[in-house]
């Protein structure tokens, strides 16, 4: 299946600019009439009318009725996103064991899931068994695709070009062109830390618990929009500690990537010069103290009554790595990602009273701290999110 809609890359800068306007608006505020998108965006009525009508005839927007409230004159008609006419086939390659994907629609709803087993694939083992994967999810849709969004760990620049990716055996793989030449559709890379950080910034996908042990799922986090988004310049810090340890950043409502595209590679600074001999050769590394693998294999070393201890540490470890981060970029939210029995509890809380011990108050005390379990498609739907603001300028 291919993609039929027009795309921001196939206009000229200014439509594309104002078309991304007036579908921001309504992605983000809901739908609206066309005199209300025109005071929203600041276009004028004529240019409104015109981008909507492309937005209808191109399938993503359609017409909802007249809005039935007692203001005088003619009722309006509003108009929305229609979030299943176009499909994103989505995967998440981060995992040690198994690359997982789905299709999900314009609002990061999973339509259909698929997985595929790693089993120890590295270099163009993994590489094949991403296009199976993506051939798979393909096949599950009737809708017109958008693109595929890929979220791989390691470093990925923006060209789609892995640089390296450690664990899969990738270095200076162009897999956004091997796959949009395999697929025949855009496709869009980046590294999985990012697409969660995105994919929040995206869906307000922060389920989870806070550190003060208060259950965060379902509610609406202060500050957010009634589209459960984050209002736009609000910074946010994403840690995913699956199998390796990273960082997603997102400041004043934009992705921090950094010039070598490594930002947020956290995992191998020094906590503890004494400590176990890393993967990179030093000794200490924070991924050695937080990563899942080497969290649980330590757990397994102690009773239950010292469990608790570890999963201390591992918490004040990352407290003393992102305290000044947070202090230097006045972070206000972050949230970290890994399996719940790891990172909720103990671990949370040490990291949260680290942070707070290590700045001041004037930072500290406005920062948010909870989690997202393993399970919350952060990265699925941040791959989706490359797709949406590449495609559509949805960010």
């Amino acid at each position: 299946m291919t993609t039929t809609t027009i795309t921001r890359q196939q206009q000229p800068p200014v439509r594309a600019h104002n078309r991304s306007l007036v579908l921001e608006a309504l992605y983000r505020d809901g739908s609206m009439s066309r005199a209300d998108l025109a005071r929203r965006s600041g276009l004028t009525r004529p240019t409104v009318s015109a981008l909507v009508a492309e937005l209808i005839d191109d399938g993503i927007a359609r017409e909802l009725g007249v809005r039935d409230d007692a203001r005088v004159g003619k009722p309006a008609t509003l108009v929305g996103i229609e979030s299943d006419a176009f499909h994103i086939v989505t995967v998440d390659l981060s995992s040690a064991d198994r690359f997982v994907g789905a299709v999900v629609d314009l609002r990061g709803g999973v339509v259909e899931r698929a997985g595929v087993e790693l089993e120890g694939a590295v270099g163009e083992a993994a590489v094949s068994l991403v296009e199976r994967l993506v051939d798979d999810l393909r096949s599950r849709t009737t809708r017109p695709l958008l693109g595929v969004g890929v979220a791989t760990p390691g470093i990925v620049d923006h060209d789609g070009i892995v640089r390296t990716a450690v664990h899969l055996g990738w270095y200076d793989l162009p897999l956004r062109s091997r796959l949009a030449d395999h697929v025949g559709l855009p496709v869009h890379v980046g590294n999985d830390s990012n697409a969660a950080a995105v994919g929040i910034r995206t869906f307000g996908e922060t389920a989870g618990q806070t550190a003060a042990g208060q259950t965060a799922a379902g509610q609406t986090a202060a500050g957010q929009g009634a589209s459960g988004r984050a209002p736009a310049g609000q910074s946010l810090m994403v840690v995913t500690i699956d199998h390796g340890v990273g960082v997603g950043l997102v400041v004043a409502g934009s992705l921090v990537e950094g010039d070598q595209f490594s930002a947020g590679e956290i995992g191998h600074v020094t906590v503890d010069e004494n400590g176990d001999v890393c993967a990179c050769g030093r000794r200490g590394c924070l991924e050695e103290v937080l990563a899942a693998p080497q969290l649980r294999a330590r757990l397994l070393q102690h009773d239950e009554g010292s469990r608790g201890a570890v999963l201390h540490d591992a918490g004040r470890a990352l407290g003393l790595v992102l305290a000044p981060i947070i202090s230097a970029l006045n972070i206000d939210e972050v949230v970290l990602s890994g399996p719940a029995d790891l990172v909720e509890g103990a671990l949370l809380r040490a990291a949260r009273d680290t942070v707070r011990q290590r700045t001041l108050s004037a930072v500290s005390n406005g920062l948010t701290m909870s989690i997202a379990g393993s399970g919350t498609d952060l990265a699925l739907r941040g791959a989706a999110s490359f797709v949406l603001q590449a495609e559509l300028g949805l960010t």
